[in-house]
């Protein structure tokens, strides 16, 4: 009997097409999370997106379901531990939007430290009555070239930052959980540690995941290290302590913050909206590029197949459900 799966977004049609060779699918996009309890017992496998929510309480309704598998990099938005203790298999997509999302920080950088977005918004309410306002308005706009650039997390993304920011003419530092002598020798970047990249980098860039452990890692004690300086965000929202970040802000500790992610989404209302010259806002979409969505579609339809041939994928986040429910066990293709 072939698997029945539920996708909960809207996928990329060729992995959708080829997904559909081998189960037979069913879309149900964007449901709450009730409408999830009340179809979830059907399936044998989901893909999700970082914007489909999979608490304990759905989890403990998925009587046949044997994979949950993560349309993202991240699994934050998957109760995990639920996951494992009922035998389901978690897996997530690696790699594949390394680069753009670095490209998409780098373009935060740029259109932070040169006010683009500010700029943008000036001449189109018809500002711009004269070259002397600009001349005498915006000279404090600085150039990411002849800065040092330290970077908070140097896994695949960390890496291609890297690499951009070099190439704009910048010193690179960075703090990770392990040394990268890969990355060092490439970029020549200098290995510090946290506290050392915040006093010494003029623009910090977060790309690290959502864990126990960074969680609020942009304190209000590690941004008085950050005084005079910019911090870019395309990692995730809990890592920086937003009450304190609008605090810096507001008070000029912190010259700039642009973000793609916030602690808590979607965001209606924020007391960054406010904060037009010294912030750039984007609504979590780092990754979003037609070729690597297409990519990562193939990718999560993958990892969610393997399982179901009844093999491991590279992608497993919680490799001790092998131990709750032995691989062969979920084997239907």
């Amino acid at each position: 009997m072939r698997p029945k799966v539920l996708v909960l977004f809207k996928i990329k049609s060729k992995p959708l097409e080829e997904l559909k060779k081998h189960a037979d699918v069913e879309l149900l996009l964007y449901p709450s999370v009730e409408e999830l309890k009340e179809k979830i017992g059907e399936f044998d496998g989901i893909i999700v997106s970082p914007l489909n929510p999979i608490p304990r309480e759905v989890i403990e309704r998925a009587e046949k379901l044997k994979v949950i598998s993560c349309h993202s990099a991240g699994y934050d938005h998957v109760d995990v531990k639920a996951a494992t203790e009922r035998g389901i298999y978690v897996t997530k997509v690696s790699g594949v939007l390394s680069e753009a999302v670095a490209e998409f920080a780098v373009g935060l950088m740029i259109a932070l430290l040169r006010r683009i977005v500010y700029t943008d918004r000036f001449i189109r309410a018809g500002k711009w009555e004269s070259h002397r306002v600009i001349w005498s308005g915006f000279k404090d706009i600085e150039t990411v070239y002849g800065k040092t650039v330290g970077i908070l997390g140097m896994g695949a993304i960390g890496k291609a930052i890297a690499r951009r920011v070099k190439a704009l003419g910048t010193e690179v530092v960075y703090w990770s959980r392990s040394r990268k002598k890969d990355i060092e020798e490439e970029v020549n970047a200098k290995y510090l540690s946290l506290e050392e990249v915040l006093k010494s980098a003029d623009i910090v860039v977060l790309a690290l995941p959502a864990t126990p452990e960074t969680y609020h890692i942009i304190n209000e004690e590690r941004l008085k290290l950050m005084e005079g300086k910019y911090l870019v965000n395309i990692g995730r929202g809990s890592l920086v302590d937003e009450e304190a970040l609008v605090k810096a802000l507001k008070e000029g500790k912190l010259k700039g913050y642009a973000t793609d992610v916030f602690e808590r989404e979607p965001v209606t209302e924020h007391e960054l909206f406010g904060m037009e010259w010294e912030t750039v806002l984007t609504p979590h979409y780092a990754g979003l590029s037609r070729e690597a969505m297409e990519d990562m579609g193939f990718r999560a339809v993958e990892n969610l197949l393997t399982v179901l041939r009844g093999e491991v994928p590279g992608d497993l986040v919680n490799r001790e459900v092998l131990k709750v429910r032995p691989i062969e066990e979920v084997k239907m293709l």
